[in-house]
């Protein structure tokens, strides 16, 4: 997958934002999606925060897998004024459980006095909305499928004291990692118009036989996995009956129902990476970025040297 810009005006804007933001606020509180935690957090955030607390809250914790959640909890803790917390739009008196981890973490604003200054932060569609919803007991931000819904940022008072700085929704501009990229795909944060459906099924349907080979055999019935996740993609859309004349496989079709029953989890809960993964992941990034700048530290010596 090619590197992917993001609406770099809008981009850079929200970062501006961001940043004369954090200085103003006590606690920042990053919605990240459980099923991609690594994925779905924004690199900006890193280098704003400085000491701020911060509280990283696993959205849609219901649709991915328990154990995996679990883990990235205690991964994500291990840093220096990071606690997590799990939530599903199912259980909305556990998201009012977030007021009170607020106050834990900024206890000087506990008794009352001094209300509570929070920014909230996330990538679109990954159920940031609903859960200022949920808080604020009204509809006041729009909530939807499509990406890029919030457009300005707003100030939202709410119980406990506690008031909700909200950021525009906003992706980074280049993802240089193409597995974020397709994980992002998979969860549906990404516009399909960006990937092609096929494209991402077949790197989702070969990431699943893999980590998740019993739910995929159950739901769609099949003994043995081929060798190749196109052949496997093919095989699932003949069983659904996505054929074309001739009887070829209609995969573009097979591919949307292989999405679809991802994200509503009627395969099973899947989270689609680990911690371990992401260490991996890292590791190779910064690989890429030093032979980058190798070659483009070799080519500024060689143009140098023409010239003298």
């Amino acid at each position: 997958m090619a590197n992917i810009n993001w609406y770099p005006g809008h981009m850079h804007k929200a970062s501006k934002e961001m940043r004369k933001i954090v200085p103003q606020v006590d606690l920042i509180i990053e919605i990240l999606d459980a099923r991609i935690p690594f994925s779905s957090e924004n690199p900006m955030l890193a280098e704003i925060r400085g000491d701020k607390p911060c509280i990283k809250v696993l959205s849609k914790s219901d649709l991915a897998d328990p154990i995996i959640t679990q883990q990235w909890q205690d991964y994500l803790e291990q840093e220096k004024g990071v606690k997590t917390i799990a939530l599903t739009t199912e259980e909305p008196e556990k998201m009012h459980g977030l007021l009170s981890l607020c106050h834990k973490m900024v206890p000087t604003k506990e008794n009352g006095s001094e209300r509570l200054q929070a920014m909230i932060m996330g990538i679109p569609n990954v159920g940031k909305s609903t859960l200022i919803n949920n808080l604020a007991g009204r509809t006041i931000a729009k909530t939807g499928n499509e990406p890029a819904v919030t457009k300005n940022q707003q100030r939202i008072k709410l119980d406990q004291g506690i008031v909700l700085l909200d950021t525009p929704g906003v992706l980074w501009p280049k993802l240089e990692n193409k597995h974020g990229g397709y994980r992002l795909a998979i969860t549906g944060a990404i516009k399909e118009t960006a990937i092609s459906n096929d494209d991402i099924a077949m790197y989702a349907v070969d990431y699943f036989r893999h980590a998740y080979p019993e739910l995929l055999k159950e739901r769609y019935q099949i003994d043995e996995f081929p060798e190749d996740e196109l052949t496997l993609l093919e095989m699932i859309g003949s069983k659904r009956g996505c054929l074309r004349a001739g009887g070829r496989v209609d995969l573009d079709r097979a591919a949307k129902i292989l999405l679809t029953e991802f994200r509503d989890i009627t395969i099973g809960r899947i989270t689609l990476e680990t911690p371990e993964m992401m260490e991996k992941e890292l590791i190779e990034m910064a690989e890429v970025r030093a032979q980058k700048e190798s070659k483009q530290a070799a080519r500024k010596k060689k143009r140098q040297g023409s010239r003298n």
